[in-house]
This record gives C-alpha cells, sequence and structure tokens, in this order.
C-alpha cells in the first residue's frame, strides 16, 4: 500500500496516520509534536467532561418535564408494550397465524358438531332398538316387582306413608358435615 489513507472514505483521508520508525511507537515523535499532542489531548477530554456535564444537564431536564407530564417509568414501559403488541398484531406473521387458527377452531367445532349429532342420532336409535325395548320393558317389570315386594313386606324397607313413624321414633341419623 503506498498511501495509509488509500480506501478510506474522503472526509477520512486528512486523518494523520503515523508509521513509527521503531515497533514500540517511542521516540519517534519530537518534543514540539509531544508537547502539542498533549494539549490537544487535554482539549478533547475538556470537551468529554462538558459534554458529560451537558448530557446529564440534559437527562435531568427531561425527567423533569416527564414528571410534570406525568409520565413515569412505569406508563413508558406499558405504552412501549402496547406499541409493541399493536406492531406484532399488524404484522403478516400474526395475521396469517390468527386466519390459521381460527379455521382450525371452526373445523374443530364442526367436527365437534357432527360427533354430537352422530351419537345423538345412534342413541336414539338404539332407544328405538326391539332390544333396548325389551330391556326397558324388563327393567319396569322389575321395578314393579320391587316396589310390589317392598310394600308388602313387614320388615326390612318400606317406603314412607302417612303411618310413619314420628321423628322421635325414627332411627337417629348420622350428622356427619359430609
Amino acid at each position: 500500500m503506498d498511501a495509509p489513507n488509500q480506501g478510506l472514505p474522503g472526509n477520512m483521508t486528512d486523518v494523520p496516520v503515523d508509521t513509527p520508525a521503531s515497533g514500540d511507537g517511542v521516540g519517534v515523535l519530537s518534543e514540539a509534536e509531544t508537547e502539542e499532542l498533549k494539549i490537544e489531548l487535554t482539549k478533547v477530554e475538556d470537551e468529554i467532561a462538558t459534554l458529560r456535564q451537558v448530557l446529564v444537564a440534559k437527562e435531568r431536564h427531561a425527567s423533569e418535564i416527564k414528571r410534570k407530564l406525568g409520565l413515569t417509568p412505569f406508563n413508558e414501559l406499558k405504552q412501549n408494550l402496547t406499541k409493541s403488541w399493536q406492531d406484532v398484531q399488524a404484522s403478516n406473521a400474526y395475521k396469517k397465524t390468527q386466519a390459521t387458527l381460527s379455521t382450525a377452531g371452526s373445523k374443530t367445532s364442526s367436527a365437534i358438531s357432527s360427533v354430537g349429532s352422530a351419537l345423538s342420532r345412534t342413541l336414539g336409535e338404539i332407544k328405538e332398538s326391539p332390544t333396548f325395548k325389551s330391556f326397558e320393558e324388563s327393567v319396569g317389570n322389575l321395578k314393579a316387582k320391587v316396589i310390589g315386594n317392598e310394600n308388602n313386606s313387614k320388615g326390612g324397607y318400606h317406603t314412607p306413608t302417612a303411618s310413619s313413624p314420628s321423628a322421635e321414633e325414627k332411627l337417629p341419623q348420622d350428622n356427619a358435615p359430609f
């Protein structure tokens, strides 16, 4: 490379590049150059300190304005989250996902409805079948026999009637809370 600034943008070609003659770079500068660089370094450090002070003052002023406006860090966070959520909702990926989930929900609802209808229809058919009617009749006959036997028996179980024993004559009940 012939020129040390070659390939840099135009506004950076005037930046001096020192290439020390020795490997460590000490002793290359004259006393005048060293003194000049020390003065320049002091000025730059002073400017940095001034800029820090200005920045602190500006941050304090911004905090005061926010306080007067009622903007707390929590409110700012909430606003940022709201904006982020709105950005997400406006994104194509969100819209596509929402449409896909909506379609899946509709199909699932339709499938469940179909299963329910089929189950209802099947139960209706079973109830109308001769086997079920025979079973129902058998249960009805058994119920009539059991109820009839209860009423006719002198001991064992009996149904409450007008001639039931009074509350004092009844067996004590379990008073457990559950």
